[in-house]
């Protein structure tokens, strides 16, 4: 199923993690309406970056998932509200935040992970916050801004 030109609910839902573990990753209605939200913003940052490819890493995550790659309860990808992903075609993870963060793109939280980009939306009503943050190692805190 297309969410978007460029991205396909498969893709979003995609997870090694719960294929290993045989834990179901299908979204429910409403997460993938969200997941059809963060497509269109995802669309806005593939044209950002000239329209190169965008390889995502994680879309959606069932509460079981989320548990197993030890995500926190209230993930944004619980309810199909996030992505992670890189476009090595464009930079680093950190150029494409910095782009990000340049923008006038309109999104809840941006995080420069440590090798990919974390863009996340707010729930459907509320305002997004527009919060940057960076987390260098798996092991650091989260810091405000975006820095390499």
């Amino acid at each position: 199923m297309k969410l978007s030109e460029h991205f396909t609910l498969e893709e979003m839902t995609v997870s090694e993690v719960a294929a290993r573990l045989g834990l179901d990753n299908a979204p429910g209605a409403t997460a993938t309406d969200n997941l059809k939200r963060v497509a269109a913003l995802m669309e806005e940052i593939r044209a950002l970056a000239g329209g190169r490819p965008i390889v995502v890493h994680s879309g959606y995550r069932a509460p079981a998932v989320n548990r197993a790659v030890g995500g926190v309860s209230t993930s944004a990808h619980c309810f199909g509200l996030a992505c992670d992903f890189v476009c090595p075609e464009f930079g680093t993870a950190y150029a494409v935040a910095v782009a990000i963060l340049e923008s006038d793109l309109e999104y809840d939280q941006l995080i420069f992970e440590y090798g990919w980009v974390h863009v996340g939306l707010a729930q459907p009503g509320s305002c997004c916050r527009q919060e940057a943050l960076t987390k260098l190692t798996a092991g650091a805190a989260y810091e405000s801004g975006i820095r390499s």
